[in-house]
């Protein structure tokens, strides 16, 4: 079967569509050349990749750059390739970051609305395969406004300094919504995806009312121009999220993304939250990492039974797809999703 991005956008309705699909966030390039059987050099390039593999979209972002710095703000920017194929990794500021007073405020170099590149958008139609859809993604509100803070410095202020919080979330905020407000009108953008972890798999990584007070308002804001526009939007956070599942659904997402394995049991999320939620994921990064193929197959085959008996599933990973992952077991993941989810 070819793509077919109306029965992805039923699915993520939480209707029961003729398959069920497969959806990731994100997928290492190494992984994706490794499928290819060829670099991914080109736009093109990229098409063929998620064409092939069976998913119904391809997903781009804007290019933007919010770190002169070089800060490692996004996760894009924590993972470096070297030139012996080894990987090497940087961590977030959890002391002390780089803005700390409205003084560091005023002198960081913020990006303007007009320095976001969304040439790929424009260019990407040419090259889809009939059915083919985009996913536009961004994200990431709360984790740049903690990261460019430092988490421990970012917990004080919200005691001690809370209007220079507030000025933070207002300026990246504005900043991420015009992302969005480009995937609303835009005609090459059928889903709007934003990401941003809110929860660890032992908790919230912050009180639900501090949720409440600064990021689910600029999560409602995008939720609003989803609807407004008639696209479907997903919503990315690892952890555990019971206590703000309401929370998340009046913003107005619609498929919740990746139900991490270790912090919630697809079935209970099913149960209490799929007639409102379309799910997706929930195959164990680590299981993808050391498991067999077997393990995955059988994974997959009883994720497809607690969560898709009536639509409202889509198969993947329970974060993304890194570099370490098995390729084998890549593999077994999409062929179990083409065996049981027909």
């Amino acid at each position: 079967m070819g793509p077919d991005i109306e029965q992805f956008k039923l699915t993520l309705k939480r209707g029961k569509a003729q398959y069920v699909p497969i959806a990731e966030l994100g997928i290492h390039p190494i992984i994706k050349e490794k499928f290819l059987g060829r670099p991914i050099q080109s736009l093109k390039d990229d098409v063929d990749f998620w064409h092939k593999a069976g998913y119904d979209y391809i997903k781009l972002q804007p290019v933007a750059d919010f770190n002169p710095g070089k800060l490692f703000l996004q996760d894009s920017e924590n993972i470096t390739v070297n030139d012996d194929g080894s990987v090497s990794r940087n961590w977030a500021t959890e002391g002390k970051g780089v803005i700390t007073s409205f003084e560091d405020f005023e002198k960081y170099r913020f990006p303007e609305k007009a320095d976001f590149d969304y040439s790929t958008f424009e260019k990407v139609r040419q090259y889809l395969p009939e059915g083919m859809g985009v996913i536009g993604q961004y994200g990431d509100i709360f984790t740049m406004v903690w990261e460019l803070m430092g988490f421990e410095e970012f917990s004080y202020a919200l005691y001690d300094n809370p209007e220079l919080v507030e000025a933070l979330f207002n300026k990246i905020g504005n900043l991420v919504l015009t992302m969005f407000e480009y995937f609303a009108e835009s005609d090459s953008v059928d889903v709007m995806w934003y990401s941003d972890d809110i929860a660890y798999v032992s908790g919230l990584m912050l009180s639900p009312a501090i949720l409440r007070q600064y990021f689910f308002p600029w999560l409602k804001k995008i939720g609003d121009l989803a609807k407004s526009a008639n696209k479907p939007l997903i919503y990315h956070t690892d952890g555990i999220l019971f206590e703000v599942m309401e929370d998340i659904i009046n913003c107005g997402v619609d498929a919740l993304h990746p139900i991490e394995p270790q912090a919630m049991a697809i079935s209970e999320v099913k149960q209490r939250y799929g007639d409102r939620l379309c799910l997706i994921g929930h195959v164990d990064v680590d299981l993808l990492s050391r498991g067999t193929p077997g393990q995955i197959r059988e994974q997959v085959r009883k994720n497809i039974e607690d969560a898709a008996y009536n639509g409202g599933y889509c198969v993947g990973s329970g974060n993304s797809i890194p570099e370490y992952v098995k390729f084998e077991n890549y593999i077994a993941m999409l062929e179990a999703a083409r065996e049981f989810g027909r």
